[in-house]
C-alpha cells in the first residue's frame, strides 16, 4: 500500500511539473486540439450520460495532455454533505493522453475525436486558457448537474476563444426537449437512478432546453460540433477538420436491473390494499402498513425540503412534497396517542383527494410525476380515505 502511495504521489508530482513547464510554451504549427466524446457506460449512475474532454497534441513540444474537468475528490472534506448541498468542487485535471484513452478503452467506452480546424493563434489561446485555469488557483469549480460540468465547460472554452465566430445548426434541439427529457434518454438501464434524479431535482429541469443548453450532454456537444461552422478572415469552413472513433465499445448484456421501482411500488400496491381490505372485513388496524407508508413518505418530505431550502442546487420547487409531504410524519405521531384531534380524519381525507387531483392533473404540471411513483401514490389514497374512515367510526386505532 506504501508503494502504491509513493507510485501516485510520484505520478501528481511528474504532472505537476509537466503544468509547470508548459507555461509559456509557444505550440508549433502541427498542434492540434481536439475534443473528445467518451460515450455512455454504466459502471456508475454519472457514466451513463457518457463524459467530455479536451486534448492538446504537439509532437513538437512533446505535449500531450488529456484535459478533463470532471475530476472530483472522494476525500475532500464533507464530500456527501457538499454533494447533497450542490456544493461538491470538481477540478480541471490534466493526465496523460495515451494513459486516460487506454483506460476509456479497458472499461468498454466508444470513444470519438473531433479535430477543430483553428489558426495557430486560435490553438494557442485555447491552449493559455486550458493551462490558465488548469492552476491550483483556478482549477476548481462548483458542480451543475445541467449548467457547469465537463461538457459545458468545454463548449464554454471554444465560444470564449471563439467568440462570434462559431456558428451552431441546432437541428438536434428541434424535438424541443426538457433537462429531464434529455437525462432520461441516458438513464434506461438505471431505473433506480431515474427515480432517485426524478425525486430529488425540482420543477427547474423541466424547463424546456435550447439549443445551447443541450450541449451540457456530451453527446449532443458531439453533435453539435459536427454541425459547427466558423468563419475566419471571410472564409466559412466546418469547425470539425477531421472525426476520428478510437474505439467501439463491445457489446454486452444489458445491466438494467430486472426489478424496477415500477414493480416495487406496483407489488406495494396490492399489499396495502389486500391488508386494507381485510382491515375493513375484520376491523383490524394493521398498523405496520402505515409506519411504512407515512412513516418513510413523511421523512423524505423532510429531505426534499432540506434540499429545497438548504442547497444550491436544481432541488428547489420540487412537486414531489405534494405526496411526499413531511406532514405526513406529524399525521402518523398523531394517530398512534390515545387522544387523537379531531381535525386528523379531515387531513386524511384532505390528503386523499389532493393525491386523485395529482394524478389526474399529472400532465398539466409544471413538473413531471415518474410514473413508477403512480402505485405508491395510489396505495397512499387507498390507505388515507381507510384511515379517514376508521377514524370517523371513533373506534380505538
Amino acid at each position: 500500500m506504501r508503494l502504491v502511495k509513493i507510485a501516485w504521489v510520484f505520478v501528481v508530482l511528474c504532472f505537476a511539473f509537466e503544468s509547470v513547464r508548459a507555461q509559456g510554451i509557444m505550440l508549433s504549427e502541427e498542434a492540434e486540439v481536439s475534443v473528445l466524446t467518451m460515450g455512455p457506460g454504466q459502471e456508475q449512475l454519472y457514466s451513463a450520460f457518457g463524459h467530455s474532454a479536451l486534448r492538446i497534441h504537439d509532437d513538437q513540444n512533446s505535449i500531450d495532455i488529456f484535459y478533463n474537468y470532471g475530476v472530483f475528490d472522494f476525500d475532500q472534506p464533507n464530500f456527501y454533505l457538499n454533494f447533497a448541498k450542490g456544493k461538491l468542487l470538481y477540478k480541471l485535471g490534466l493526465n496523460n493522453y495515451s494513459r486516460q484513452i487506454k483506460y476509456y478503452m479497458r472499461i468498454n467506452r466508444t470513444i470519438v475525436e473531433q479535430t477543430l480546424d483553428l489558426t495557430q493563434s486560435e490553438k494557442q489561446e485555447v491552449f493559455d486558457v486550458l493551462m490558465e485555469n488548469a492552476k491550483p488557483e483556478n482549477a476548481e469549480y462548483y458542480y451543475n448537474y445541467c449548467y457547469d460540468n465537463c461538457a459545458t465547460k468545454i463548449r464554454d472554452v471554444i465560444n470564449t476563444v471563439l467568440a462570434g465566430k462559431v456558428q451552431y445548426n441546432y437541428h438536434y434541439a428541434s424535438d424541443s426537449m426538457s433537462y429531464r427529457d434529455l437525462m432520461d434518454k441516458y438513464l434506461g438501464q438505471q431505473p433506480w437512478g431515474d427515480v432517485g434524479i426524478d425525486y430529488c431535482l425540482g420543477s427547474e429541469i423541466d424547463r424546456l432546453a435550447d439549443g445551447p443548453a443541450y450541449m451540457y450532454m456530451p453527446e449532443y456537444l458531439k453533435i453539435a460540433l459536427d454541425g459547427a461552422h466558423i468563419t475566419n478572415d471571410s472564409t466559412i469552413k466546418p469547425l470539425v477538420k477531421q472525426k476520428r472513433t478510437l474505439n467501439i465499445a463491445a457489446d454486452k448484456p444489458s445491466a438494467a436491473s430486472p426489478i424496477t421501482p415500477f414493480h416495487v411500488f406496483v407489488v406495494l400496491f396490492f399489499v396495502v390494499g389486500i391488508f386494507t381490505h381485510r382491515g375493513l372485513k375484520y376491523s383490524l388496524n394493521f398498523r405496520f402498513i402505515d409506519v411504512i407508508l407515512y412513516g418513510t413518505t413523511g421523512l423524505l418530505g423532510f429531505s426534499l425540503l432540506f434540499l429545497w431550502f438548504g442547497t444550491d442546487h436544481l432541488s428547489q420547487n420540487n412537486l414531489n412534497l405534494i405526496w411526499s409531504t413531511p406532514l405526513n410524519l406529524i399525521a402518523l405521531a398523531l394517530l398512534f396517542k390515545k387522544e387523537r384531534p379531531a381535525w386528523l380524519r379531515y387531513y386524511f381525507n384532505a390528503y386523499g383527494i389532493v393525491l386523485i387531483l395529482l394524478i389526474i392533473t399529472d400532465g398539466a404540471l409544471p413538473q413531471q410525476l415518474n410514473e413508477a411513483f403512480i402505485p405508491l401514490v395510489l396505495a397512499l389514497i387507498v390507505r388515507s380515505f381507510y384511515l379517514g374512515y376508521w377514524l370517523k367510526r371513533g373506534v380505538v386505532y
